[in-house]
């Protein structure tokens, strides 16, 4: 595989931003209290060659796949940029698997280099000559890892090559395509790099020459904090993260002057939470977005779109069409929940690996799905009501656990909520909320399912309530809604 005219590769372009910019920040680290590390690009190319040449010695080549098990850290980013001057596709994966786990989805992988364990061990990795500048290309940008809900081990691989334009300016396609940004950017990953939308957006930021700020993990105090510190231009969060965002008492205004865009992604939002970042940005400032790792199309909406269609994830954008089809794949209508297919230009952009693996569900004329469920309104803006495999039948009526967690979550002494199905004598499943309290909270099962009544239809209320010290998320902010069934029907009698 060859660069074309303006072109360069991910490898060769890290290079030749380190000779344009090589005193300028590259990568800053924030850590839980405040603390900071930081790369140069003059240091990240340094590191990343040196790097590579130990790994080009230990048979490191182009194709070959690299497991990186690293937490939010610029090594993190030094192991990616090793790869990519090999030509070889860095993986990232979550650091806290426990080995089993983790054994299996290496064992889908099959990487030639695994990264795994204290960061500082990249470094101490490296030899003592860096590689020199080369167009080798990577044949898969990145990939990431999902479990999806099949728990199945799965890479998703980058079908688009390590290549860049040479002079790229891109750090979100999604406000892109509503407005023009200002150069420089400079990006705020608040997310796991092993979310795609995290590694995604810090790839496109980085290949475009612009700083990248990462936190070792979210806070709610610390985040405000760096985006005023270091005049951060725009960041990508999922719901938990604005939420617990919006419910900080130390919150200001003043702390994101410099903030041009806030993009949502990965999970339902709930309206009253849109709202109040609309108000606290403004409507140009505040994105909503809708996707997958598979890449299949984007849906996306503006502030202002949003405030004209309440609730709604978007519509297509980036060339993506989309449509609601029922079981036997037939066109809905307006309102009526189906499956949400979409299509952009050339198809998925995002490949599975892994034994076993359910190909995407794909209908004719290129459209694809990864199983949610929704509706279009008149003006074809999109609405989600549900996961397929999250659905609660209960009753005989279906009940979305994303309508009643938006539902629940807005009780002011919620601070987070996952609803779930569980098995039940009479109604088949039963609506089981799972509350985490908020501080000093006073939340009894009935005030719950009192808050829930004056909200929705009857059977949508939670039967039953169960309160948790903490909400057992990953720091991607994902919950593993099937081992929390598990957990709760294991011992239960049959």
């Amino acid at each position: 595989m060859e660069v074309g005219p303006g072109e360069i590769s991910f490898g060769n372009r890290i290079s030749r931003l380190a000779a344009t910019k090589g005193a300028e920040l590259a990568l800053t680290q924030v850590s839980a209290t405040g603390g900071e590390r930081s790369l140069t690009w003059a240091e990240l190319d340094h590191l990343a060659g040196c790097l590579a040449t130990s790994l080009k010695a230990e048979g490191l080549g182009q194709g070959d796949r690299v497991a990186v098990c690293l937490p939010n850290c610029v090594e993190h980013f030094v192991a990616d940029a090793a790869a990519w001057k090999l030509g070889a596709v860095p993986v990232a994966i979550r650091w806290d698997l426990p080995d089993w786990e983790l054994q299996r989805v290496l064992d889908v992988l099959a990487p030639r280099v695994t990264f795994r364990g204290a960061p500082d061990d990249v470094i101490a990795r490296a030899g003592a000559t860096t590689l020199p500048p080369s167009d080798i290309v990577s044949p898969h940008r990145f990939g990431v890892c999902s479990s999806g809900s099949t728990g199945t081990p799965k890479v998703i691989l980058h079908t688009y090559p390590g290549i860049a334009r040479d002079e790229q300016r891109s750090t979100s396609a999604v406000v892109e395509a509503y407005q023009a940004l200002s150069v420089p950017q400079r990006l705020l990953v608040p997310n796991a790099l092993y979310h795609s939308s995290s590694i995604t957006t810090a790839v496109l930021n980085m290949m475009s020459g612009n700083h990248t700020i990462m936190l070792e993990g979210f806070d709610s105090a610390i985040l405000p904090e760096a985006v005023a510190r270091h005049h951060v231009t725009g960041f990508m969060a999922p719901t938990p993260m604005l939420l617990r965002l919006a419910r900080s008492p130390t919150l200001a205004v003043e702390q994101f002057d410099s903030v041009e865009w806030v993009q949502h992604g990965a999970s339902p939002l709930p309206e009253w939470l849109a709202r109040f970042w609309i108000d606290f940005l403004g409507p140009e400032r505040f994105f909503t977005s809708y996707g997958s790792a598979e890449a299949i199309g984007v849906i996306a909406c503006r502030g202002d779109e949003w405030l004209h269609h309440p609730g709604t994830l978007g519509h297509g954008v980036l060339g993506t069409d989309v449509v609601v089809l029922n079981d036997d794949g037939c066109e809905l209508a307006t309102h009526e929940v189906g499956q949400i297919f979409l299509r952009r230009p050339g198809g998925p952009s995002g490949t599975y690996v892994g034994r076993g693996v359910t190909a995407l569900e794909m209908h004719e004329n290129g459209f694809a799905t990864v199983g949610d469920l929704g509706w279009l309104d008149e003006d074809g803006f999109v609405y989600l009501a549900d996961r397929r495999v999250d659905l609660i039948v209960s009753g005989g009526v279906n009940v979305y656990p994303a309508e009643v967690e938006e539902a629940v979550g807005e009780h002011p002494e919620v601070d987070d909520v996952v609803v779930i199905g569980l098995p039940d004598e009479e109604w088949g499943k039963r609506v089981h909320a799972i509350v985490q309290k908020a501080p000093n909270a006073t939340l009894t099962t009935e005030s719950v399912r009192e808050f829930a009544r004056s909200r929705l239809a009857r059977y949508k209320v939670p039967k039953t309530v169960e309160f948790i010290e903490q909400m057992p998320r990953s720091a991607a902010t994902k919950v593993n809604r099937a081992l929390l069934i598990e957990e709760r029907t294991t011992d239960a009698p049959g």
